[in-house]
C-alpha cells in the first residue's frame, strides 16, 4: 500500500487512517447513497469498456459522458495479494453536464470490485464514492 512499492504514490495518499477504516468509512457513504461496490465497478468497467470498444481517443457514451482510455506498458499486481494482475490502462470520464471528471485505472475496478477500496485520501487513483454514485449514474 505504501509509495514505491507495487505504484510511485502508493494507495494511501495522505490518509492516515489504516486500509480497514478506509474501506468501513467508504462503505457507510456507499450505503447512504443506496449504491454497492459492485455496481460502482460494474458501472466504471462500462465506461471502460465503451471506450476500448470505440477505439477512438474521445468516445461519448450516453450522450452525457466523453471516456477517453490511454493504455500504457505494462501492467500492475493487486495490493491485497489477489490473483491476478491488472493492464496499466487509465481511464477519465467526463461528465458533459457538469464537467467533473474521474480518472481510473483496471486495478482501481478490481479493488473496488473485489476488495470495496477506494484508495486512501489525496491518493492520485483516489475515487470519492458519493461523487462517482452523483456524476456517474
Amino acid at each position: 500500500m505504501q509509495p514505491g512499492v507495487i505504484t510511485l504514490g502508493g494507495f494511501l495518499g495522505t490518509d492516515k487512517r489504516d486500509f480497514t477504516q478506509i474501506i468501513a468509512d467508504d462503505e457507510k457513504t456507499l450505503e447512504k447513497c443506496g449504491k454497492t461496490a459492485e455496481e460502482i465497478a460494474e458501472r466504471l468497467e462500462y465506461f471502460q469498456q465503451q471506450s476500448f470498444d470505440a477505439f477512438e481517443s474521445n468516445t461519448i457514451v450516453d450522450n452525457k459522458y466523453k471516456v477517453e482510455t490511454e493504455v500504457v506498458r505494462g501492467y500492475l499486481p493487486c495490493p491485497f495479494n489477489h490473483q491476478g494482475i491488472y493492464r496499466k490502462s487509465y481511464t477519465t470520464v467526463t461528465n458533459l453536464q457538469s464537467g467533473k471528471s474521474f480518472t481510473f485505472s483496471a486495478l482501481n475496478i478490481h479493488l473496488i470490485r473485489a476488495h470495496h477500496f477506494f484508495e486512501g485520501k489525496k491518493s492520485h487513483f483516489r475515487l470519492e464514492p458519493d461523487e462517482v454514485i452523483k456524476e456517474l449514474f
